[in-house]
């Protein structure tokens, strides 16, 4: 495994955190007294869930494309998405003013593709795993000589989702956890890049949905895996990972846990926070409480910070969860 130079990434997550600043929300990390009884701590909830568009990708989205405007104004792209990503990038493009078209996966949440054409956003649909639509976007744009947005493998995206980490530890500086949903590895390795630099003993902790846990099994067998994903909760984070991801080695030095969360976990978590914050939070987010819930006691008097990265779920999910937990 190549070291990975933590310097120069907390040093892109600075400029990136100047650049998108007038674009995105600092969002609060609230305390939870319902999480906080579970391992006798502090535990806060990086409320990611209510950035614009509904989720974290706003980040790594503006910080692309406003890269891309001063370097080719106007220029035409292209990306893939399971949906967030795609919401982030169509208000990005529309703000700085790109044109681009995104690509879906036959199987994309309807909620989402719903948001993206309210939006105005040119859709093509192809492949059921993101890894598929991904090279499909990738393909059409070497085609057409215009640039790709990867949802993860990218610099400036991965930097810009970064950011979140540098929030955490200006709010919360003696945090001694933070769990993170991993999908692709984005939002994962901005953060880890970002607090191990600053802040190494604070431990990362990876969470993914036992139905699509690709990112946690390559880790684990050295290498991307090409591993089929089922069905689950958390849309945001299944598929595959990209071959070459530069999110790979970060998530291999940088993250020091993984825990695979089951769906009645996730749905569980979803449902706390209906119940005890009265918030609205999709699968991905789940994933990442969820996994706290499990193991909270091996974090018992910590300081603990959860990244709820989005809140894009339909109203027939939610019904569903309700109606299986209330008496």
């Amino acid at each position: 495994m190549s070291g990975v130079d933590l310097a120069d990434l907390q040093t892109r997550v600075e400029a990136a955190a100047d650049r998108i600043r007038p674009y995105v929300r600092r969002t609060a990390l609230e305390f939870s007294h319902g999480l906080s009884e579970k391992n006798e701590g502090n535990v806060f909830i990086k409320m990611e869930s209510e950035q614009r568009t509904g989720s974290f990708k706003v980040r790594g989205a503006f910080n692309k494309c406003l890269v891309l405007s001063r370097e080719k104004p106007g220029t035409h792209v292209t990306t893939a998405s399971s949906g967030n990503h795609g919401l982030a990038c169509t208000l990005a493009m529309k703000t700085v003013g790109l044109r681009g078209t995104i690509f879906l996966g036959e199987n994309v949440s309807k909620t989402k593709e719903l948001a993206l054409v309210r939006e105005g956003a040119i859709l093509r649909h192809h492949g059921t795993d993101c890894v598929e639509t991904e090279n499909k976007a990738r393909q059409t744009a070497r085609e057409e000589g215009i640039e790709y947005i990867s949802p993860y493998n990218d610099m400036e995206v991965m930097t810009g989702q970064g950011t979140i980490g540098k929030e955490i530890l200006e709010d919360l500086p003696d945090v001694d956890a933070v769990f993170v949903p991993v999908g692709g590895g984005g939002l994962i390795a901005g953060i880890a890049a970002y607090i191990k630099a600053v802040k190494p003993t604070a431990k990362i902790v990876g969470c993914q949905p036992a139905r699509s846990a690709v990112m946690a099994q390559s880790v684990a067998a050295g290498r991307i895996l090409d591993l089929p994903s089922l069905d689950t909760l958390s849309d945001g984070t299944a598929g595959g990972v990209e071959e070459g991801s530069i999110t790979f080695p970060i998530c291999q030095q940088c993250v020091d846990d993984w825990v695979l969360v089951e769906e009645d976990v996730i749905a569980d978590a979803i449902y706390f926070m209906m119940s005890d914050h009265h918030k609205i939070v999709e699968g991905a987010a789940g994933v990442a409480i969820g996994a706290f819930l499990q193991t909270a006691q091996k974090y018992h008097g910590k300081s603990v910070a959860i990244i709820s990265c989005g809140a894009n779920i339909s109203i027939e999910k939610l019904k569903e969860i309700i109606n299986h937990r209330q008496p």
